[in-house]
């Protein structure tokens, strides 16, 4: 996906990073509306769905959807999802996320979105992403209809 900005910059996004509790899923849970999105995104965006897991469902949830799922520890979580952006480089990432453990991936990421849904958001992340928005849906949505992106973020 190359996304011309004016007066901000060009992105070239090939991989999608995506926090999984709190962000795709509520509860462990992916909504409907959800899989439906990300099914969508899965023919435009490589998908990887990072996560530590909390609630032991992101396999199960995630099965039927094309995407590249890596569990970790709960405690070495950020560090992970970090090595994951570098490892794909961060130029050609975007991210989506909610919490803490996102903090070091949405700062490092080509493009970040911080979502406040359900499960609410980690403060900090608002200063270190690209754009807030108030719903997973809504932040999928960005890179189904990218004119979005560009509206907010021209210069």
């Amino acid at each position: 996906m190359k996304l011309e900005i004016p007066g901000y910059h060009t992105l070239e996004i090939e991989h999608l990073l995506l926090d999984y509790n709190g962000t795709i899923a509520e509860d462990g849970v992916i909504r409907g509306s959800v899989r439906t999105l990300l099914l969508l995104l899965s023919g435009k965006l490589d998908l990887h769905v990072l996560t530590a897991d909390t609630h032991g469902t992101a396999k199960a949830e995630c099965e039927g959807i094309p995407l590249h799922l890596d569990t970790f520890p709960t405690s070495d979580a950020a560090a992970q999802k970090l090595a994951k952006l570098q490892e794909l480089e961060p130029s050609r990432c975007a991210c989506i996320g909610n919490g803490r453990n996102d903090l070091l991936m949405m700062e490092k990421a080509a493009f970040s979105v911080a979502v406040m849904d359900r499960e609410g958001l980690y403060a900090p992340l608002l200063t270190h992403s690209d754009l807030c928005v108030r719903s997973s849906e809504e932040a999928l949505e960005l890179f189904l209809y990218p004119k979005r992106m560009i509206a907010d973020l021209r210069g």
